[in-house]
């Protein structure tokens, strides 16, 4: 971890890269802390890519967009959605490898890096760990201020991550003393 990135944290005001990965769409979503406590919304989007294209053309197409948003707003830290293993075994190796995508990013940019199931974003905004899609969009606009629910779906994955990510260090901080 930085050495200032604690003491950013103490003053209250830091900035979370949140990644909802995929291969075809990579969804983010840059999320910031003021001092007074309050989260504002730097930039959100999706990183889309061609199916007919070769998948480590693809693959670096994510990895080069993440390090141009990266350099682009210089996050304090960056948090991943985890692999959500479902029936689909070819789904889950490409989500894997969007994921390894990402992670090298923020390896190469010395962040820290913090993953997050979907449950468990789930849970951090809205309280309940199975929380349909209509929900967590509504707390993320809710938590944000926003007029709008943010679009595409991707998107708002991407910023509810980052919003995980500072409800979840926010609630540690206190623990930790």
């Amino acid at each position: 971890m930085r050495a200032d990135l604690t003491q950013r944290k103490q003053t209250g005001e830091w900035t979370v890269l949140g990644i909802d990965p995929g291969t075809a769409s990579t969804g983010y979503g840059i999320v910031g802390q003021g001092i007074s406590g309050k989260f504002y919304l730097l930039a959100c989007g999706v990183i889309r890519t061609e199916p007919e294209q070769l998948m480590h053309l693809r693959l670096r197409e994510i990895f080069e967009d993440l390090q141009s948003l990266i350099h682009q707003f210089k996050p304090d830290e960056v948090a991943v959605e985890e692999l959500f293993f479902g029936r689909n075994v070819t789904t889950a190796i490409t989500v894997g490898q969007a994921r390894g995508a990402a992670l090298l990013a923020a390896a190469l940019n010395d962040l820290p890096v913090a993953e997050y199931t979907p449950a468990t974003v789930k849970q951090a905004l809205t309280g309940y760990g199975n929380a349909d899609k209509l929900q967590m969009q509504m707390m993320v606009q809710s938590l944000l201020n926003l007029a709008e629910i943010p679009r595409p779906d991707d998107a708002a994955d991407g910023v509810a991550v980052a919003l995980c990510h500072l409800q979840t260090a926010r609630y540690q901080s206190f623990v930790d003393g």
